[in-house]
């Protein structure tokens, strides 16, 4: 043996010294040949300096986690078991009818109507009624105007009157009045004692410039129109918002419960691996860090399990603080779960047709236009302004009076008077004696002549007279007003233009901001639409990873870690799947909301709106 060892020595010597002159021949041949310059040396640039870190103070030595036990996996707040079912239809009611804001806006539009009664109030016939009496004792002045024998003038009056006045819409004015008495004089030149005077008059005045077509009370009540109008395009964008909110909460609740599935679920496989590891390591056929790897993938599992929780318990509150308004409510301690299906998918439609949608139903566009059509009325009002004023003023009076004759030898007046008739009538007979028939002077009326029958009687008589128009009289005129200068409405109306063109700029702003919205809108819609597609496809398909993973473990030929991966993977997909599927519901309600018709679409009645958040 040592024999053949030595010779396989000797032999292996002598290959190698005799490979040696080919080595060498090889070498030689090598450096005859030529052979290319050397390539130049590249400069490296020196190492980067190390970087300066600051120094870390020492914070809380000695900090470790605290060691807890496991809390329970309970909502607080709510009562566990049973759960309260809620459809999406329910939850918008009890937010249109308990919402605070929305109870605020109801009162925000009484308010408005109320306003417009107030200014219709400017057009309300303004009635007056005013009775009267009055008694006066004077010392005589002179004899013709004193009590009898040169006594203390004595007068008793007792009246009433009554009116109605008021504007009517185009600016014009109108009064009607009627008064009516008896006086009670001893005035020794009365011929009527008692008398009975009564009167009927009206009055119309028609602006010819100014304050024809508008005035400040026609300026009022179209302001208060429109701000009715301007008030209920307000409380619609509430609602609308409101109802989106809810909407919105809604499908966040459904995802938020349905997530709380999928974790438990990947838990309970992760569980299922870990009994699995542990029942091989026991066995040997499986190394004890499988156990650690999967022991680490349940508390992961169940760390989301807990964070899906709390999801629930946040997105519950906020559904809750939309649908009720009293801190009280029992249903604060209600566990909701949402029962309504998920949205059907619309029809989708084309951009143009939903543009024009939203330009005729979004609640802002009124809005904005209701703005417009004020700031065009003050325009019109502030060039209204600018006109002189000409105004036509009508006026007609019908005057009764009646009486009781006084005795007309008891005035000294009348005494006086007739003895003076007696000697011009004396002068006039002389007087004809000499002149022709044709031209006799006609004596003069007697002073005591009888008085009128219809002149005699009491306050009856008067109005008789009144209504039979024996003394009527009747007016008419023009007033013209020219101001100098007319600064403030020169300035009001520069006023005036500026905010009309602020409005028609706002109201194009407002329209591109819907167009952008209802864009936006359709857009989300496609694109959750494809996500949902893919992400469902993707959760079919780690679904069916899992299943084949799971079968290659059973049988040795796939390990710990890759079973855990294609767990993780699938509940992620599933998320993923779950996340697509809530987006596609709220893209639904954004195109509902960009367009306007999300109010139709969910059957609001606006009477309802705050009604159970009001308290008388």
């Amino acid at each position: 043996m040592y024999r053949r060892l030595i010779a396989l020595l000797a032999l292996a010597g002598c290959g190698a010294l005799c490979a040696a002159p080919a080595v060498a021949k090889i070498a030689l041949a090598s450096a005859l040949r030529p052979h290319p310059a050397p390539a130049p040396r590249v400069t490296l640039p020196p190492p980067p300096a190390a970087a300066v870190l600051p120094p870390v103070p020492a914070v809380a030595r000695g900090y470790a986690a605290p060691s807890a036990n496991v809390p329970s996996a309970e909502i607080e707040g709510v009562t566990q078991r049973p759960f309260v079912g809620l459809t999406l239809e329910n939850a918008i009611g009890m937010a249109l009818s308990q919402n605070p804001d929305l109870a605020v806006a109801q009162a925000d539009r009484a308010i408005a109507g109320y306003q417009i009664q107030a200014a219709k109030g400017a057009y309300d016939i303004r009635l007056s009624l005013q009775p009267s009496y009055q008694y006066a004792k004077t010392a005589p002045s002179n004899s013709f105007f004193a009590g009898p024998q040169f006594g203390p003038l004595v007068s008793e009056t007792t009246g009433v009157s009554a009116g109605a006045s008021g504007i009517l819409r185009g600016g014009q004015q109108y009064s009607v009045s009627v008064q009516g008495g008896s006086l009670f004089s001893n005035n020794v030149i009365n011929s009527f004692d008692p008398t009975y005077p009564t009167l009927f008059s009206v009055g119309f005045s028609q602006p010819l410039a100014r304050g024809a077509g508008i005035n400040p009370a026609g300026r009022a009540l179209q302001l208060a129109q429109i701000n009715a109008d301007a008030v209920d395009a307000q409380t619609l964008v509430g609602i609308e918002s409101t109802v989106a909110q809810v909407e919105d909460s809604y499908w966040d609740l459904v995802a938020a419960w349905r997530n709380v599935a999928i974790a438990e679920e990947a838990l309970k496989q992760a569980v299922a691996q870990q009994r699995s590891n542990e029942r091989l390591a026991k066995r040997g056929a499986s190394a004890p860090i499988d156990v650690v790897q999967s022991n680490a993938q349940v508390e992961i599992f169940q760390d989301n399990v807990f964070s899906a929780l709390q999801s629930v318990a946040q997105i519950q509150n906020r559904l809750k603080e939309l649908l009720l308004a009293n801190p009280a409510d029992p249903a604060w301690a209600a566990n909701i779960v949402p029962t309504t299906p998920v949205l059907q998918l619309p029809k989708q439609p084309s951009l143009a047709a939903l543009v024009m949608t939203a330009l005729r139903n979004r609640p802002e566009i009124a809005r904005i236009r209701d703005e417009r059509r004020a700031a065009d009325v003050d325009l019109a009002y502030a060039e209204n302004r600018l006109k002189p004023q000409i105004d036509l003023n009508l006026g007609y009076t019908s005057n009764g009076f009646a009486g009781q004759p006084t005795n007309p030898n008891a005035s000294p007046f009348a005494q006086s008077s007739a003895q003076q008739v007696v000697a011009i009538d004396q002068l006039i007979t002389a007087v004809n004696r000499s002149l022709p028939a044709n031209q006799q002077i006609p004596y003069l009326m007697q002073a005591n002549a009888p008085v009128p029958g219809y002149l005699i009687g009491d306050l009856g008589q008067s109005i008789k007279n009144l209504t039979a128009d024996r003394f009527p009289s009747f007016s008419a005129g023009i007033l013209v007003t020219l101001p100098l200068g007319h600064d403030t409405a020169h300035a009001d109306l520069a006023i005036a233009r500026e905010r009309e063109r602020i409005e028609r700029l706002q109201e194009a702003n407002i329209i591109q901001r819907v167009t952008v919205e209802v864009r936006d809108a359709l857009q989300a819609y496609k694109s959750a639409v494809a996500r949902l597609i893919a992400a469902r496809a993707a959760a079919q398909a780690s679904q069916q990873v899992l299943a084949s993973e799971m079968r290659r473990f059973r049988n040795g030929a796939s390990t710990t870690f890759l079973v855990l991966q294609r767990q993780v993977e699938l509940a992620d997909n599933r998320g993923r799947e779950l996340q697509a599927q809530t987006d596609l519901n709220k893209a639904v309600v954004e195109i509902e909301r960009s367009t306007g018709s999300i109010l139709k679409d969910n059957d609001v009645d606006l009477t309802t709106l705050g009604r159970g958040a009001l308290k008388p």
